[in-house]
């Protein structure tokens, strides 16, 4: 899928791609040093990542669980190059594009857009006041309307796709 970054300092927009994370991305993710997470422990999870178009940089990853009894996808885990966080970042949107493409699967599997994930504590805010989610005991979550407007605002729908 196609998506849109932006560079954080002209707001020029940037191609980028999600696609599935193959067993030869495990190898070069594990030996960039632009992540922390061992990516092999997730490797029986349907896994994406989210590569810059110009050179084909592995810039976010996100590992999932699709629970069809609960009509839901878990976000395992979400991961942004260590290049691409805080202030000094190039390149903004990173994060959102891989949960919207998470929020648009769960459409595609009839769960009405129920994304799921398991913060850490530190991140609990920043999920609920960037991307909507709403506490759920453990979890957070985004389902409907609210996957609708990350799907619109991130993956650049324009309208209602679902």
């Amino acid at each position: 899928m196609q998506v849109n970054l932006q560079e954080t300092h002209t707001g020029k927009l940037l191609a980028a791609t999600i696609e599935s994370v193959e067993a030869i991305d495990l190898i070069r993710i594990q030996e960039d040093s632009e992540f922390a997470f061992d990516w092999n422990l997730e490797s029986k999870k349907k896994m994406f990542k989210l590569s810059l178009g110009e050179n084909g940089k592995t810039l976010g990853l996100v590992a999932i669980l699709d629970i069809p009894e609960e009509f839901r996808i878990e976000i395992s885990v979400l991961e942004v190059a260590f290049s691409q966080k805080g202030r000094k970042k190039v390149i903004d949107r990173i994060a959102g594009c891989l949960i919207a493409y998470c929020c648009w699967l769960a459409f595609e599997n009839g769960y009405l857009g129920f994304v799921s994930l398991i913060p850490k504590t530190d991140l609990v805010e920043h999920y609920q006041k960037k991307y909507g989610f709403q506490q759920h005991g453990r979890q957070l979550a985004v389902e409907l309307d609210q996957a609708n407007l990350l799907i619109q605002t991130y993956l650049d729908y324009g309208k209602k796709p679902f």
